[in-house]
């Protein structure tokens, strides 16, 4: 089960804060861990008292969950106090699991959420290490110290608040116009994402919104696709939103995946099965001196951003086979280029592992019956070039794609699926 964090506050109504965080990531099947930052009595009318959680204690629960639980990806709402955001930004600086800031200031109920020079300490600490920061029209004026009349007003906050390397979702529901407008603020460049205006945004839609984000990244989407993926959920979740008390609806936010991201995330789970049974059978002699690999395409891969593999591979440490980062798509090139090439003449075949060339490893699948080309990579052709000429030079479909030539020469094992690779492996140790 992949693994997201929420430092937020409790909504005892149940529709916002860490209560709509966890109803969140659940949908998306993540598991979420949470931090309370602070507790809350509020209905869906209004907000009537705060009881900040002493910084200790915060403290205490950040050093609980990291300590123990894989998180693949975290989020923070409310924060609440200047205090809490330093024992937060000191807890997550140094970690590599992406960070999505919901910079809350104010409940959609009413209500202020943060008290003295919180702002400030927000943008000091948390903004610089964060990967996403996703403030409505108000936030965004607080951050960007200007006032948002206009889209380029909106354009020219998010370059404000992205001046430190954060990506900026600025969220168009309360800009006036007929459609809402949202500004993704991505690598100097800016994406209007346009959605029809609802008749009223929903309790905990900031909420939920950022927890789709911060789940679709757990779940090994890129940033882009992860935003996308989930303003259209939300969308679905403020259509579908439902009544609890006598103000505000809350926010449904038990949607569904689009059928390409609920793809990407079955590869990147499959992946994940299958690296934590490769760490457990792969004997040391037969890794390659530069690590291992393997690599899982979507059914109509179009390039590497639709090929799954392991970031930074797998590799040898003290003789034991660890994995050096997650499963993400984009993180092998090279093996999308083979990988590509070889789905080309074979759709079904979807998934490639490396492992090294030894004699004894040509020996046990020749035994077996596997078929194997070799491919001459380093003959000044691309590799796509030469792993076509491979293929297209055997007389049957190969089993195994072999470095005809190299200081580091591999056995690419070929399958459908990650079992079926692993299956391919498992005869041939």
């Amino acid at each position: 089960m992949r693994t997201a964090l929420t430092v937020a506050g409790s909504d005892s109504a149940g529709g916002a804060g860490l209560q709509a965080d966890v109803k969140a990531m659940s949908s998306l099947g993540v598991h979420a861990a949470t931090v309370v930052t602070a507790v809350t009595a509020q209905n869906t009318r209004r907000v009537s008292e705060i009881f900040p959680v002493p910084p200790d204690m915060v403290q205490a629960q950040l050093d609980a969950v990291l300590g123990d639980c894989d998180i693949k990806a975290a989020k923070t709402g409310m924060l609440y106090s200047r205090e809490i955001v330093g024992v937060v930004a000191d807890a997550l600086q140094d970690r590599e699991a992406p960070l999505v800031v919901d910079p809350v200031m104010g409940a959609t109920v009413g209500g202020s959420l943060c008290k003295g020079d919180f702002v400030r300490a927000l943008k000091e600490k948390i903004l610089p290490i964060c990967e996403l920061v996703t403030p409505n029209r108000a936030e965004a004026e607080a951050l960007a110290g200007i006032e948002i009349r206009s889209e380029n007003d909106a354009v020219y906050a998010c370059e404000i608040i992205g001046k430190q390397g954060s990506s900026v979702l600025l969220k168009g529901g309360h800009i006036d116009s007929k459609n809402v407008v949202d500004y993704l603020y991505l690598s100097a460049e800016v994406v209007r994402i346009r959605n029809p205006r609802l008749a009223e945004a929903g309790h905990g839609s900031g909420c939920a919104l950022s927890s789709f984000i911060t789940a679709n990244l757990a779940n090994g989407l890129d940033l882009t696709t992860a935003v996308l993926g989930s303003r259209k959920m939300i969308q679905r979740s403020i259509a579908r939103q439902y009544a609890v008390g006598g103000g505000v609806p809350v926010v449904n936010t038990q949607g569904k995946l689009s059928n390409a991201d609920d793809e990407k995330v079955s590869v990147i789970r499959e992946l994940d099965e299958a690296v934590a049974k490769i760490v457990r059978i792969m004997p040391a002699d037969l890794v390659p001196p530069q690590g291992m690999n393997i690599a899982y395409a979507t059914k109509d891969a179009k390039g590497p951003g639709d090929i799954a593999a392991v970031d930074g591979r797998m590799t040898l440490e003290g003789g034991v086979l660890r994995k050096n980062g997650n499963a993400r798509f984009g993180a092998a090139e090279h093996m999308s280029f083979i990988l590509g090439e070889v789905m080309r003449v074979n759709p079904s075949m979807r998934c490639m592992m490396d492992i090294a060339l030894t004699k004894q490893t040509l020996d046990a699948a020749s035994d077996e019956g596997m078929r194997i080309v070799y491919a001459d990579w380093n003959g000044g052709a691309s590799i796509a070039e030469s792993t076509r000429v491979a293929i297209d030079s055997a007389k049957k479909f190969p089993d195994i794609i072999a470095d005809a030539d190299g200081e580091s020469r591999v056995l690419n094992v070929l399958g459908k699926s990650p079992d079926d690779v692993i299956r391919r492996l498992k005869r041939i140790l």
